[in-house]
């Protein structure tokens, strides 16, 4: 009789496949976004600034400002990014390579049709 004592053999989870967490992932986003808005403030800014200059620089403060028109769309389509999987494993939501079963054999036609 083994004795109650002994640890009892636990199987081992590799979650090396994981998805990064819920909230990791909104934190990453939301840090992206807010990166993103702040280089549309400085076009903005920087549109401002250049536009009452010269003719050289009144052309990049305009090319700010359509930076700064665009940023927006381009930060929601970035930040809204799926979520990454670290690791390589199996998809959770597809069969294992090797584990797919094999089509049935073609019976021949029945009455010869």
């Amino acid at each position: 009789m083994p004795d109650s004592r002994e640890p009892r053999q636990q199987q081992v989870f590799s979650i090396t496949s994981a998805a990064e967490s819920q909230t990791d992932d909104r934190m990453r986003r939301e840090k992206r976004y807010a990166i993103s808005m702040l280089v549309r403030t400085l076009c903005f800014l920087g549109g401002v600034v250049l536009v009452m200059q010269p003719m050289p620089w009144a052309v990049a403060g305009w090319l700010m400002f359509v930076g700064a028109v665009f940023l927006p769309y381009a930060a929601v389509i970035f930040a809204n990014a799926g979520v990454r999987k670290k690791g390589a494993g199996p998809s959770p939501f597809g069969p294992e390579p090797g584990k797919q079963l094999e089509p049935a054999p073609r019976t021949p036609p029945v009455n010869g049709v």
